[in-house]
């Protein structure tokens, strides 16, 4: 790449280097007199013609002078920087030059110069020519010396201890050794470089022994290479350009036309001084400073150029006046001595000024390079991005601008750059930075909000659909909204999903999308504790909606029996062709999966028929039971139904099917199932009607049912069901209060249907069946024979005295004597047979008492006679002792074998503990008066009940002992 495209600075503030006022240090860089120069250790050598060094200080002040030749010039050192080694080179050419390292720390006692560790006369081949070219090692162990006839040779061993040294001419050639240098690694190679080639020998490691390998078939002059120690790149300029040469041969080049004097490698730059040009009438002007005008030749002036290859830029150029004689570098500077002995100094500015520099010429893409290779933290790096986009901006160029900021966006506050880009016409490049900011993780609240709206505003769906799935760390919840109000449910009901907001998701695809039946399959699918809430908070909405599939999910949950759908992926059949092919194509559609959605677009959780491939999906319930929950009361789904009775009665159905029902919950159950019941019933008509009220009717039927009667009577009442009325007053035994709503309906052939059923139970309906049955025209016209059948039962059983059923039949005038002429009859027939059969009864008892009493007078008042012969028990003739009772029974004593005063006539034993056993229950029952109440009662005869326990006792006044 030609240096004309490259940009020069002045990164370099030059200041002339004044010595110290003393006499030596003054004189020091008088250029006569100096004959090599080299730098190293913080100090400054200075070799001259007549063999003395001079090592200056920073202050550039002379510090010592020692002789290091007696004879000859030094034309060559090099100092191993960090130690206190010297090498020297001398040379009069009319004897092999005298290489000598010395020990700057240590000094010889008698002289006080430095110690010489050893010395050594290179040899050349016994042929005296000048040195032109020196390397060598940081460790001494390797030295390179080219001669100007063409040869190469390398000197190996201790110097440092002076332990011996072995020298081999390397390479020979006809062309004048113009450079050698160094290059270690796994083997050491030395580069050569002549007039007309540069080559590379491999002087030790593998390839040693090798003839040297050439490069490049140009050469360059004296002083025109040298090695980049970052790198380890050798560099070479020649008059058209600056070359690299690395491990594999030529690198990289750069056109740079004139006559080049002296090269070095400081830091990241090539400092070049180039040597007067002669006249080039065809030179373009960009060059003149380079090379100087014809102006500048008639002073013989010189070009010195700092150059960055990397960045391609000039960093720094000057036209000297003089020649310069010198270039070295220490203390960070590099230096130039000029053959009129002014010495040079240049430092680099500071980063911050050359940025400053960069920015007042717009070059912003180069203070981005220079700062990247000046190693500078993020944060300065997006400062300089960030004025470039400003400089971008502000010139029109919005899209690089937006790009500069992107780059800089860890550093930069947003709103910035937002209100540059609001502007309808750059909204795209204000949707990117947005972009940008959520993947980043900077994105706020508002940002959120503003890109959503950026999509929504151009309508861009893909968009849109790209960045809710891009899991950028955006507020979800501000992301749904906008979503929302956008009307992008899918994308809304997709963010929802994916980060497990399960509400939401319901709450959109049922307020929003309207899909009740994809809101219903997502609540199906989620684990019990997170389903419940869900399909309350929209419980009328599913059923109304999707009333089959709600009515199943509120079953199953109320049962126990919940398990959340899954998707599994089923073996594809082959693929059919055809109209069978159509038809499995629809089917398909069919198939519920996670996420569906309508439009063609593809989103996370829809599977396509393509995507299907080989299998596709469908949905079953989970096979293992889903964790445990609390299954709530059936009583708090109850409001959920409302206006849904047939679902209703289905999920109440169900619920009373389950084997463990709580008490309670069952009681809830079938109340309410009996009033859905009857409300069906009531809702519909002939024969559905009475289809309801057998299933009303069956429910309360049994023993021990749940609901309470209460309830029931009160639910009968309302739908007017009389048969439940009558089922809970038949299972409580009020058969009289069922008869009685008949009666009181003028339901006589209710009346005579419940007189039928209950009376052989309940006598006491008989009664008020005769007084029913007589109580209009009409009722004992349609009772028609009931009334003598009534009257029969009456009669037969005694329900009522006669004059009892005159007085019931005389209140109104619908019954005639006529109807009870037989009756009476029967009736006063019977009780004169009563009344007769009483009076001989009398009679009887009274003889039987009166006999009673005479026997006991007799007992009690008149001697007894004993005259039995035999005993009463064995049959014997009676002989003393003997025992004669007052029942004319007499045994012997022995056989009776007591001998207490109590003895009781065995034979008349049993009959008089008969008689003692009834008088003591008489006594017993006469305080018993509940007895009497029940025995009254139930007593068809109740003035002959009263008679008996009169005859028993209760009625005896108790007596004081």
């Amino acid at each position: 790449m030609a240096l004309t495209s490259w940009k020069t600075f002045s990164f370099f503030d030059v200041s002339q280097v004044k010595p110290s006022d003393d006499g030596e240090s003054s004189a020091a860089f008088n250029s006569n007199g100096l004959s090599a120069v080299c730098s190293g250790s913080e100090n400054l050598f200075l070799g001259s013609h007549d063999g003395i060094i001079r090592i200056l200080s920073q202050a550039f002040k002379v510090v010592r002078t020692f002789k290091a030749h007696d004879s000859g010039s030094i034309t060559h050192m090099k100092q191993v920087d960090g130690t206190a080694l010297l090498v020297t080179i001398v040379e009069d050419l009319s004897n092999d030059p005298v290489l000598k390292v010395w020990a700057l720390d240590k000094v010889e006692k008698k002289t006080g110069a430095p110690k010489c560790l050893s010395t050594l006369a290179v040899h050349n081949s016994r042929r005296q020519f000048p040195i032109s070219a020196f390397a060598a090692l940081e460790d001494l162990s390797q030295l390179a010396v080219g001669f100007a006839n063409g040869s190469v040779t390398v000197v190996r061993g201790d110097l440092i201890n002076d332990r011996g040294a072995k020298q081999r001419t390397v390479f020979e050639s006809d062309e004048p050794i113009t450079g050698v240098e160094f290059r270690e690694g796994p083997t050491s190679t030395l580069y050569l470089a002549t007039t007309g080639r540069i080559l590379t020998l491999t002087i030790s490691g593998r390839g040693q022994g090798q003839p040297a390998r050439a490069l490049d078939n140009a050469g360059c002059g004296v002083g025109c290479m040298t090695a980049d120690k970052v790198t380890g790149d050798i560099i070479v300029v020649r008059d058209d350009a600056i070359y690299y040469y690395g491990v594999n041969g030529r690198g990289p080049s750069y056109a740079y036309e004139g006559p080049k004097k002296l090269v070095n490698a400081f830091g990241s730059y090539v400092a070049l001084v180039s040597s007067p040009q002669a006249s080039m009438p065809n030179k373009p002007n960009n060059f003149r400073r380079f090379g100087g005008s014809q102006a500048d030749e008639l002073f013989n002036t010189s070009t010195f150029a700092l150059l960055d290859t990397d960045l391609k830029y000039i960093a720094y150029s000057e036209s000297l006046i003089s020649q310069v004689k010198f270039l070295f570098i220490e203390w960070d500077d590099i230096f130039l001595l000029t053959l009129d002995g002014k010495l040079f100094r240049y430092h680099e500015k500071p980063l911050q000024q050359k940025l400053e520099i960069l920015y007042q010429r717009n070059l912003y893409v180069l203070a981005i390079s220079l700062a990247q290779k000046a190693g500078i933290d993020a944060s300065q790096r997006n400062v300089i991005l960030r004025k470039y986009g400003d400089y971008l901006y502000s010139k029109g160029d919005f899209d690089t601008a937006m790009q500069q900021y992107l780059k800089a966006i860890d550093n930069t506050e947003p709103s910035q750059v937002i209100r540059k880009f609001l502007d309808t016409q750059r909204i795209h490049n204000l949707i990117e930075y947005l972009e940008e900011l959520h993947e980043h993780d900077k994105a706020t609240v508002d940002h959120t909000t503003l890109l959503l709206n950026c999509y929504a505003k151009l309508k861009d769906t893909a968009k849109l659909e790209t960045f809710i799935r891009s899991g950028n760390n955006f507020d979800l919840d501000t992301a749904i909204s906008m979503c929302r109000q956008g009307g992008y449910y899918e994308q809304a009901v997709y963010l929802a999903k994916k980060h497990g907001e399960h509400e939401l998701v319901v709450d959109i695809l049922i307020e929003d999308s309207k899909d009740y039946e994809e809101a219903l399959d997502y609540i199906w699918r989620l684990e019990p504790g997170l389903a419940y809430p869900n399909l309350m908070k929209y419980a009328r909405v599913l059923l109304e909606h999707c009333p089959k599939d709600a009515t199943q999910v509120f079953i199953d949950y109320y049962t126990g029996q919940y398990r959340p759908k899954k998707d599994t992926v089923l073996p594809s059949a082959p693929v059919p062709q055809g109209a069978a092919a159509i038809a499995v194509q629809n089917l398909t559609s069919f198939i519920p999966l996670t996420y569906r959605q309508i439009s063609a677009a593809a989103t996370p959780g829809i599977v396509s028929n393509q995507q299907l491939g080989d299998a596709q999906t469908a949905e079953v319930e989970a096979a293992s039971p889903s964790r445990e929950y609390d299954i709530p009361k059936p009583r708090t789904a109850f409001s959920s139904f409302v206006d849904h009775s047939v679902e209703f009665v289905t999920f109440l159905e169900a619920c009373l099917k389950q084997d463990h029902v709580e008490e309670g919950d069952k009681i809830d159950l079938h109340t309410t199932l009996f009033e859905m019941y009857l409300q069906t019933a009531n809702e519909k008509k002939s024969p559905e009607k009475e289809e309801w009220e057998n299933k009303a009717k069956k429910l309360i039927q049994g023993q021990h049912i749940p609901i309470d009667t209460s309830n029931v009577l009160l639910l009968s009442h309302l739908s007017d069901f009389r048969d439940g009325t009558i089922l809970v007053r038949e299972q409580q035994g009020l058969r009289f209060d069922i008869f009685r709503s008949y009666t009181s309906a003028n339901d006589t052939a209710g009346a005579i249907k419940a007189l039928k059923k209950y009376g052989p139970e309940e006598p006491q309906l008989y009664p008020a069946a005769l007084a029913y049955f007589t109580s209009s025209p009409r009722i004992l016209e349609e009772a028609g024979g009931e009334l003598d059948v009534v009257l029969k039962k009456i009669d037969d059983d005694g329900l009522m005295a006669p004059l009892q059923v005159i007085q019931t039949l005389s209140t109104n005038a619908v019954a005639t004597m006529g109807m009870v002429k037989k009756y009476l009859s029967d009736t006063i027939e019977r009780e004169r047979k009563e009344i007769s059969n009483n009076r001989r009864l009398i009679e009887s008892y009274r003889s039987e008492t009166e006999a009673k009493r005479k026997e006991i007078d007799e007992l009690s008042n008149k001697p007894a006679v004993f005259q039995a012969r035999r005993c009463s028990a064995c049959g014997g003739n009676l002989d003393l002792p003997t025992v004669h009772f007052l029942c004319k029974h007499s045994f012997h004593q022995r056989c009776l074998n007591r001998v207490d005063d109590s003895v009781e006539c065995p034979i008349c034993a049993t009959q008089n503990a008969t008689i003692k056993a009834i008088r003591k229950a008489q006594e017993e029952t006469a305080d018993r008066h509940d007895m009497f109440q029940d025995a009254l009662q139930r007593s068809r005869d109740k003035f002959g009940t009263i008679s008996e326990f009169f005859g028993r006792g209760v009625m005896t006044v108790p007596t004081t002992d």
